[in-house]
């Protein structure tokens, strides 16, 4: 015990050290304990007590082409609940770094709800920035983080690009270029399912602009992917195909009235595949001759927020996502369009304290027009916390 609080001892005071020339380290610890309660009729088929949709919406794990018979679940979990930590240095040369870890337990590989619900923590982000840069895993450059304040996690999930990944970042004033990590999604030749090629070698390339003001910001992107597909050909010899993949995203958020706003993002693209509504889509379709064919999409969302008192808020959103499948190259079970609606009501006694109702309907459709929804009220708690010290001098 002596040896673990000296070793315990010798770790703080390495902490509160400045070193390299550090001025002052302010130490930051955060994040958020959730419960969520959801009461969901799937209209379409039934859905398995481990699937990621009992927690959040997920558009491409709504069951379609069931016979109508309504599947009602009632599911509570605490799984979004996240921590974080972080510090930000002021250095002797008059530039900062700044280093940021944060772990959540949705989409856990382990765990049950028979006797202690225990699951995995997994990693959400883990980056630091230095002067104009960022090395590490955050939210993708492409995706434009003015979301809809929605209780499910997956929220406007058809309509926004969402992507958290290993990038190296340059930011000057409003613009900011990165490149960040490569994979692709493919869809077999006649088939609906899933291949991952994991042999790029080129990494996906972003260009984004930010402009902020009095009235709110808007943001626009563009991005340039390399599809690839590896395979072995009849004489045994490894063949590399690829196509070229890029889009467009434009969102923000706009103030009106007193405390009201509008948060919006379109998007289009070809072969944008994984960064759409949590991998929705495929980037390209693999052709009967091992040559690709990217998918092209548009999507978008809409949500308003207002304030009725200075505790009470609500919430109302759209979203959609329709793809360009070319129905003579993949057959009807693949994923072509879906969309989704909801509404909720905020209560906040005390800042960081919220308590909520949301009501949520969402539809996926198959190109054949195999279709599925499902109608959810949930029921939601969560308090933020943050708290900051200081090392250093």
């Amino acid at each position: 015990m002596i040896r673990i609080a000296q070793a315990a001892a010798v770790a703080a005071v390495l902490l509160l050290t400045p070193r390299g020339g550090a001025a002052q380290t302010t130490f930051t610890f955060g994040g958020y304990v959730k419960f969520d309660a959801l009461a969901t009729n799937f209209n379409d088929g039934t859905v398995d007590n481990t699937s990621v949709l009992r927690d959040i919406h997920f558009p491409g794990a709504i069951p379609v082409g069931g016979s109508n018979e309504t599947f009602a679940t009632l599911d509570y979990h605490a799984k979004e609940s996240r921590f974080n930590l972080g510090t930000s240095t002021v250095l002797s040369n008059g530039k900062s770094i700044r280093a940021f870890f944060e772990v959540d337990f949705l989409l856990a590989g382990q765990g049950d709800e028979r006797v202690s619900n225990s699951f995995n923590p997994r990693l959400r982000q883990a980056f630091f920035e230095y002067d104009e840069w960022l090395l590490g895993q955050t939210w993708s450059t492409f995706m434009i983080l003015d979301i809809v304040e929605d209780l499910d996690f997956g929220g406007t999930a058809e309509g926004f690009v969402f992507v958290r990944q290993p990038q190296v970042r340059f930011t000057r004033g409003g613009f900011q270029v990165a490149v960040e990590t490569s994979e692709t999604t493919l869809t077999p030749w006649e088939e609906s399912g899933r291949q991952d090629s994991g042999n790029a070698v080129v990494p996906d390339i972003v260009a984004r602009y930010n402009l902020d003001g009095d009235w709110g910001h808007v943001s626009a992107a563009g991005i340039l992917r390399r599809l690839n597909h590896e395979f072995e050909d009849g004489a045994g010899v490894i063949v590399n195909e690829t196509e070229t993949g890029f889009g467009l995203t434009v969102g923000g958020l706009v103030n009106f009235l007193e405390r009201d706003d509008i948060r919006f993002q379109a998007t289009a693209g070809n072969g944008l595949g994984r960064y759409l509504a949590l991998n929705f889509l495929n980037g390209a379709q693999i052709l009967v001759d091992e040559t690709l064919e990217p998918v092209g999409s548009i999507s978008g969302f809409v949500g308003v927020r207002h304030w009725w008192t200075e505790q009470w808020r609500s919430n109302a959103n759209v979203s959609f996502l329709q793809a360009d499948n070319d129905p003579a190259l993949s057959i009807g079970g693949v994923n072509d369009s879906a969309w989704s609606a909801s509404i909720n009501l905020i209560y906040s006694p005390v800042p960081g304290l919220d308590f909520g109702m949301e009501f949520m309907h969402a539809v996926r459709e198959l190109q054949d027009g195999t279709s599925g929804s499902f109608e959810r009220l949930q029921f939601s708690g969560k308090y933020a916390f943050s708290f900051a010290a200081e090392g250093g001098g």
